[in-house]
């Protein structure tokens, strides 16, 4: 399956089902049963939901974006090169003769 569902937000996903809902209600309450109007209005009404939901500083603890925020990984600090002196003593190269 392509959609891994263990990294959905299960809560998001409710919470934007309940702004659908209640925006097609008001909607179809409104519009009289004309179902283009209805539909328009539905569109109007979720937007202005999601938008106060999302960007309105009400301070409730419910999520408000789409994507879940993940720590980064905690990567081990390499460990530092310890360079071996050579075993021959000499240490400058001369031509050979």
């Amino acid at each position: 399956m392509p959609i891994d569902l263990a990294s959905v937000s299960w809560l998001y996903v409710l919470v934007l089902t309940v702004f659908v809902f209640v925006a097609t209600g008001i909607a179809n309450l409104l519009s009289f049963n004309n179902r283009v109007y209805a539909a328009v209005l539905s569109a109007v009404l979720f937007a202005g939901i999601f938008i106060f939901w999302t960007y309105y500083p009400h301070g409730l603890p419910l999520p408000t974006a789409l994507t879940v925020q993940k720590a980064p990984p905690v990567t081990a600090a390499p460990a530092p090169v310890i360079q071996e002196r050579p075993r021959n003593p000499v240490t400058t190269i001369s031509p050979p003769r």
